[in-house]
């Protein structure tokens, strides 16, 4: 089989031919269609990201496709099911080996690059916005990030939670694509003051932050009493230090959130959430947005559009036919 392989964390991840992979106890081998990029997997290559596979290792931590064979131990999904699944690393490759129990069916309307696109944005966004800062109708929702694969969601989503929805984002394409999704108000952070724009708006109950940096100390700035802050990742580069005589005053709280943590303590949080966003999206009220859709050849141009921030949503890379 072809799969994406790093060798050294001082090299770009090269196309490379691999042995096709046997699954173990718990496992399933999938046939994949397709591998959703997420900005974890640029800091993965480059070992940066909290989680460090052994070298060598397939990047690649969303995939779909179809199950081609079961292993010691295992009895479903059956051969022939299309499924997703949270993979950690191994994505970039036609096929992978992954855990049976992390697998979730694909809803039978949905494509294989939409399920690519789908479990860590929209679950991301929906346990941060539900489970963690409990999203309220009426509330003022403030989106950092918000024409990239995570800020989509979280833009359409907390309008479908009722919110009203303030998106941060660059330049006039991307808050283009923020206002498709449901934005009520639009700020670019290119040319507009975050926190004077936001607090002209009355004001943020929640802010979800994929970025760090300038914007997150500005919208921390622009809070309403009592607001609930989620830093999520560090797009910007900078982690934040969070100076906690603004929390007092405000009765601010800043809420922890890593999605993918919860495999490990409580994988029934992630169940529901992504069993409610599949029923949404069979119901057509979530439309994931894929801005680009690369075969495995252009991997590194797939990744570079990630890094330089050109893609809007999601960027999808089709492993298999």
């Amino acid at each position: 089989m072809r799969a994406i392989l790093v060798r050294s964390l001082d090299q770009p991840p090269v196309l490379a031919e691999c042995p096709d992979p046997t699954p173990g106890p718990g496992e399933l081998q999938l046939k994949i269609g397709a591998c959703g990029l997420n900005f974890a997997d640029l800091l993965m290559v480059e070992g940066k990201y909290q989680e460090k596979p052994a070298l060598p290792f397939v990047p690649g931590m969303e995939v779909a496709g179809t199950v081609d064979a079961l292993g010691p131990g295992v009895s479903e999904p059956a051969p022939g099911t299309r499924v997703a699944v949270f993979a950690g690393h191994g994505g970039l490759a036609e096929s992978g080996c992954f855990p049976a129990d992390r697998c979730v069916p694909v809803p039978d309307a949905m494509s294989l690059t939409d399920a690519a696109a789908f479990q860590v944005a929209y679950g991301t966004s929906h346990v941060a916005l539900a489970h963690r800062a409990h999203l309220q109708p009426g509330e003022t929702l403030l989106v950092l990030g918000a024409a990239g694969g995570v800020g989509l969601t979280a833009v359409e989503l907390g309008k479908l939670m009722g919110a009203r929805v303030i998106a941060v984002a660059r330049g006039a394409e991307k808050l283009k694509a923020a206002e498709s999704a449901g934005a009520d108000h639009l700020i670019d952070s290119d040319s507009a003051d975050i926190r004077e724009a936001v607090k002209a708006l009355g004001g943020a109950d929640v802010v979800y932050d994929p970025v760090g940096g300038d914007q997150f100390r500005a919208a921390l700035r622009a809070c309403r009493p009592e607001a609930r802050v989620i830093p999520l990742g560090f797009a910007s580069g900078e982690v934040p230090q969070i100076p906690a005589n603004i929390l007092l005053v405000k009765n601010i709280t800043v809420i922890g959130f890593y999605w993918g943590g919860y495999m490990g303590f409580r994988p029934d949080v992630l169940r529901e959430s992504l069993a409610t966003l599949f029923a949404w999206y069979a119901e057509g009220r979530l439309k994931p947005h894929v801005s680009h859709v690369l075969p495995l050849e252009q991997a590194a141009e797939a990744m570079e559009l990630l890094r330089s921030r050109k893609s809007t949503g999601k960027v999808v890379v089709r492993t298999g036919a």
